[in-house]
C-alpha cells in the first residue's frame, strides 16, 4: 500500500510539470561607458527575445540594443531612458531561437 501511494504521488508531481519548455542561452555584450545601467535578458518565447534596461544614474541615457539570432538579419532597437526609470526592448524572429546574442551600448544624453 505504501508503494502504491508513493507511485501515485510521483505521478501527480510529474503531471504538474509543463509539457513544453523553451529556454535558450542568451549572451549579452555591453558597452555602458561608465553609466549606472543594468539589464535583464528574458527568453519570452521560442522566437521572441527581450531585454529590460534599468537606468539607476542621475542622467538620461540613450541605448542601442541589437538582437542577433544567427543567420537572420539583426534587429535593432533604440531606447531613450530617463534617469531612475527602465524600458524594455523586444525582437521577434521568424525562426526558433537557438542562441540569442544581444549587443547593448549606452551613452549619456
Amino acid at each position: 500500500m505504501k508503494k502504491l501511494c508513493c507511485v501515485m504521488a510521483g505521478c501527480a508531481v510529474l503531471a504538474m510539470l509543463p509539457l513544453t519548455a523553451f529556454a535558450y542561452p542568451i549572451e549579452v555584450h555591453k558597452e555602458l561607458n561608465g553609466l549606472k545601467v543594468d539589464y535583464n535578458a528574458y527568453d519570452t518565447d521560442n522566437d521572441i527575445g527581450s531585454l529590460q534596461v534599468n537606468n539607476y544614474g542621475p542622467v538620461d541615457v540613450a541605448c542601442k540594443v541589437v538582437f542577433n539570432n544567427g543567420p537572420e538579419a539583426p534587429r535593432t532597437r533604440k531606447l531613450d531612458i530617463p534617469a531612475g526609470t527602465h524600458k524594455s526592448a523586444t525582437a521577434k524572429f521568424t525562426r526558433t531561437i537557438i542562441k540569442l546574442r544581444i549587443n547593448l551600448s549606452c551613452t549619456p544624453k
